[in-house]
């Protein structure tokens, strides 16, 4: 995986609910947005790998997906990671 143990343990803590939640909307969106950043890295390094553009193209359409259940459900939680995650809304 592209994040290491140690990584994804400070997005999770940065980013849960509470004390066992791993898995919550906004955690995903942040663990997402991580693996989007490191990809867009490497296309940039490797234009022609065009199963890593698609496998990017599926992250965003997650991530997307995720942001627009997490705007419709809990708005305050929406606009806390937007901001923190530096994403347009």
């Amino acid at each position: 995986m592209v994040l290491s143990v140690n990584d994804r343990k400070d997005i999770i803590s940065k980013f849960q609910t509470s004390e066992n939640d791993t898995g919550s909307a906004g955690v995903q969106v942040a663990l997402i947005t991580e693996r989007i950043k490191y990809l867009s890295d490497h296309l940039k390094a490797n234009p022609k790998d065009y199963a890593g553009e698609r496998g990017l193209s599926k992250l965003v359409g997650q991530r997307k997906r995720l942001l627009a259940y997490l705007k419709k459900s809990d708005f305050a939680a929406y606009t806390k990671i937007t901001k923190e995650l530096n994403l347009r809304k």
